[in-house]
């Protein structure tokens, strides 16, 4: 289960997809089954969301971690490197960044 907390001590990633309203629902559908399919089996994943915006112009993806390692692993997987390709040729572009919970109001 997703939690924002202050006291969480693993590691949180959001990832920002800029894309086109044409190709939202593709790129939507290939990261709900890259999540369904691969990343939610792998070491060290506990929770993540997706939130697309109402343009239907950028997509951010909220994931916790319990360490660097453990994301960073799962992103060299031949399968995720593959669908990643997939996933990049869907959108202008993404950007993951590493964060650290300072507060949950």
């Amino acid at each position: 289960m997703l939690t924002i907390d202050k006291a969480f001590q693993g590691q949180t990633v959001i990832t920002t997809f800029e894309m086109s309203p044409a190709t939202a629902d593709d790129l939507m559908e290939a990261l709900e089954a890259a999540y369904a399919e691969v990343i939610c089996h792998q070491p060290g994943f506990i929770a993540a969301g997706l939130h697309i915006n109402d343009a239907r112009t950028r997509i951010c993806n909220y994931s916790q971690w319990t360490r660097r390692e453990d994301y960073q692993a799962m992103l060299r997987t031949p399968e995720m490197r593959e669908r990643n390709r997939v996933i990049n040729g869907l959108c202008r572009g993404f950007e993951p960044v590493m964060y650290e919970v300072v507060a949950s109001l």
